[in-house]
């Protein structure tokens, strides 16, 4: 008898009574209970989360800032209350720490009473980090603490971003204030510049008044010197001039004391001289004007007297015969004559020669004649002057003195003005060696001043100026400056899509191992009629292969139609799945013929493997290396990844990959299972009397 034959043979036995009927149900419905019973349950736990209840604490007692309330924590309740997370319940901390603990709430989410506060601080001296406080309870779930990780991850860069936005909005506003003063300040460095110029010209003509100051000041000591000089020189004549007029008033006053009473009782006689002396030069002046008109006269009278006397003495005493008695007389007579006529020429030559002195003479006289005549008018108050010519030596006596102490300060203040010049003259060059530096410095502070202008206007030009628009634009981008940008190759919707893979080898495995509790693995009319082996190991694998074949049906039409599991790759993933039903049906009859009882056993062991190496939930990476070492060795690994390409999609590499091991392992299950039904064509007494029996 065939296998095909064989294997429907002992499908029919199923037909037979209610029990069997409902055995084979079962059968057909048991991959669901694993299969589409657990995906329904984990199909979208994320989308359920707001049933989850949640305590909320919002003791947050609001803050200011820049003239502005802040209100951090009733913004976040507000936001929280409008979201979809969790199931919130506005408590206070009391309860919300006693229902986390007796399993009211899952957790609690706390802002403290600071919490604005600390947020606000971000623009002030002691700037302070902003403190959501979360309360888990692993004993309640879990699952929900680790959920309420990623939630409130979010939730605190939701309130982060927040707050940046409100801290690099006032950075903008500052922005925009620092391009005001900067441009502010720019203008004043153009004016600062203009300024500068007109120093750096104020400073030139002071570095040259300075100089010429300087030869000034140079000239200034030079004279103060010879003044200095002069004035002691005018200090000792001065001296001088004052001790003799000292002297003189002492003579005078001595004298006068003397001459008072003389004047007071001569001065009719003084005048009477004066008079006479008057009268006399005026006289004098008179014969000489006659001497000089008549010396020449005199000269030739005489000259004509003295020829004639020695005239006579010649006749009367050289030429006659007898000389003359008076002839001695007349000898005395000639030579007088003679002495007389020379005398005249000695006036003559005198007059002729002395025109100049005569002049002088002349005008002493008329001086004389003046004086004496004064005087002799003067004569009866010679006394009164004579006290007032003391009074005025006295007079300049003190004023010698005073002049004499005026020019000792004189020289004293010019010996001061001296060396002050000299310390200005010296000062003065300082000075203009400052001024040099200055203007040199003001040329370089020119230019500074003009690079000072441009900068700024350079730096007015670089500094933003945002408007509204532009701050929330940029604080947008700037308080969450990375953004994840996500790209899913081949997303799946939710939850229960991402675990189908996982599930669905799971309930086909089971569904196997449970129809070969109720199916020999080996067919017994086979064995007993003496069949081929390769023939009994098919006769008893078809039954549930076929099985399989319907199992799979039923379970991806529920999770299809009824949960809703959208396929990639539809038809693919159901026929992958009958080549997977038919492998798993294959290793456990292997199991089962080779190790009898035992062999169930090893089944389950077998599943337990494979579920933990399979990578079905986390990544195979993040297991203990023995599961690592066995993942790429057993079939539901392969599955595992084979299915994910179908269903949410991918390239076919694993998926042909795993149905040549499915084939591979198919056909070994049978070859082994064959080489099982040969060994059980011989009776022993191990299968008369089995060890143990399930």
């Amino acid at each position: 008898m065939r296998s095909p034959r064989l294997a429907a043979l002992e499908l029919r036995r199923f037909g037979r009574g209610r029990l069997p009927r409902a055995a084979l149900a079962a059968l057909l419905l048991l991959p669901l209970l694993y299969g589409a019973l657990y995906l329904y349950s984990f199909w979208d736990p994320y989308g359920r989360l707001d049933r989850i209840p949640v305590a909320l604490v919002n003791d947050d007692a609001g803050a200011s800032a820049a003239g502005r309330k802040i209100a951090a924590g009733d913004d976040i309740t507000e936001g929280l209350r409008e979201s979809d997370t969790f199931e919130w319940h506005e408590v206070s901390a009391a309860e919300a720490r006693r229902g986390v603990e007796d399993g009211t709430y899952y957790l609690s989410l706390t802002m403290p009473e600071d919490f604005s506060r600390r947020i606000a601080s971000s623009s002030g001296d002691s700037p302070e980090t902003g403190a959501l406080q979360v309360r888990t309870n692993d004993a309640n779930n879990y699952i929900v603490g680790q959920i309420s990780r990623t939630v409130f991850s979010e939730v605190r860069t939701a309130a982060s971003t927040k707050a940046s936005r409100s801290f690099l909005d006032r950075i903008f506003i500052s922005f925009s204030d620092i391009h005001g003063k900067t441009v502010k300040a720019a203008e004043g460095a153009d004016k600062l510049k203009g300024g500068i110029g007109k120093a750096k010209k104020g400073s030139k003509d002071l570095a040259d008044g300075l100089k010429d100051a300087k030869s000034g000041s140079g000239k200034l000591a030079g004279g103060l010197k010879k003044l200095d000089k002069g004035a002691g020189d005018l200090e000792d004549g001065s001296k001088r001039v004052a001790d003799g007029t000292r002297a003189l008033a002492d003579k005078v006053n001595g004298v006068a004391d003397d001459v008072r009473p003389f004047l007071r009782d001569n001065e009719k006689t003084i005048g009477d001289t004066a008079r006479l002396v008057a009268d006399s030069a005026s006289a004098i002046r008179h014969n000489l004007d006659t001497l000089v008109k008549t010396a020449p006269t005199a000269a030739r009278s005489a000259h004509a007297a003295s020829d004639a006397l020695d005239r006579v003495h010649k006749a009367r005493c050289e030429t006659a015969p007898v000389p003359d008695p008076a002839c001695p007389d007349l000898k005395k007579a000639a030579q007088a004559a003679a002495d007389v006529a020379k005398v005249a020429d000695d006036v003559n030559a005198l007059v002729a020669g002395q025109d100049g002195d005569l002049d002088k003479l002349d005008k002493n006289l008329a001086t004389l004649q003046k004086q004496a005549g004064h005087l002799a008018e003067r004569s009866p108050h010679l006394s009164e002057d004579l006290d007032n010519a003391v009074s005025k030596i006295n007079q300049l006596n003190s004023g010698a003195g005073k002049v004499a102490a005026g020019a000792k300060k004189l020289h004293t203040g010019l010996g001061t003005a001296k060396t002050g010049a000299t310390d200005l003259d010296a000062g003065l060059g300082r000075l203009r060696t400052g001024a040099v530096d200055l203007n040199g410095g003001m040329y370089k502070l020119a230019d500074g001043s003009g690079k000072l202008a441009g900068g700024l206007h350079d730096g007015a030009g670089k500094i933003p100026d945002y408007d509204e628009d532009d701050r929330d634009r940029r604080t947008q981008v700037m308080s969450d400056p990375v953004q994840l940008a996500s790209r899913d190759l081949h997303k799946a919707p939710n939850y229960g899509t991402g675990f189908a893979p996982y599930f669905i080898p799971l309930s086909l495995w089971v569904g196997a191992m449970v129809a070969y509790m109720l199916i020999p693995p080996l067919n017994r009319r086979a064995l007993a009629a003496g069949a081929p082996a390769w023939r009994i190991a098919v006769a008893g694998w078809l039954p549930v292969a076929a099985l399989g074949v319907l199992q799979t049906a039923a379970l991806m039409s529920v999770l299809h139609w009824l949960i809703g599991l959208d396929m990639v790759r539809a038809a693919g993933t159901v026929g992958f799945l009958f080549l997977v039903s038919a492998c798993f049906a294959a290793i456990i009859q292997w199991l089962n013929a080779r190790f009898g009882a035992a062999g169930r056993i090893l089944v389950l062991a077998l599943l337990m493997l494979q579920l933990t190496s399979a990578g079905g939930t986390y990544p195979v990476q993040t297991s203990p290396g023995f599961f690592n070492a066995i993942h790429p060795f057993l079939p539901m690994s392969h599955v595992v990844d084979a299915l994910r390409r179908l269903i949410t999609g991918g390239g076919l590499g694993p998926v042909w990959q795993a149905c040549a091991v499915l084939a591979a392992f198919t056909a070994g299950a049978l070859a082994l299972t064959a080489v099982s039904a040969r060994r059980r064509q011989v009776w022993t007494l191990d299968r008369l009397h089995p060890e143990l029996t399930l």
